[in-house]
């Protein structure tokens, strides 16, 4: 089993900036993608930001030059870090974390824009 626990969210005026945190812990054996998912009210959850083991990153274009995702492999951490925030990056955001096939997702950290 393998648990992840997010932290870092809050409430952040538009253009500025807040980091999310993510740590791996249980049995944990080679992760291969970590990333962050988002899920605003009355939308699906979407692919916000993803690394592989690897280092090789992918981005949602909407936060494309704003976030940036980096990841500590011998601590089983991924962060992101949020720059130039605005109102519609208002949403919960999970942490993911894919490994023997298996998709493993935290609890959900709060990230709210607003003035």
């Amino acid at each position: 089993q393998v648990q992840l626990v997010e932290s870092g969210g809050g409430l952040v005026q538009p253009g500025g900036s807040l980091r999310l945190s993510c740590a791996a812990s249980g049995n944990i054996f080679s992760i291969n993608d970590m990333g962050w998912y988002r899920q605003a009210p009355g939308k699906q959850r979407e692919l916000v930001a993803a690394i592989t083991s690897r280092g090789s990153t992918n981005y949602a274009d909407s936060v494309k030059g704003r976030f940036t995702i980096s990841r500590d492999n011998a601590k089983n951490t991924v962060d992101l870090q949020m720059n130039s925030l605005k109102p519609e990056d208002t949403a919960v955001y999970y942490c993911h974390a894919h490994m023997r096939s298996i998709d493993y997702w935290g609890q959900g950290t709060q990230v709210t824009v607003s003035s």
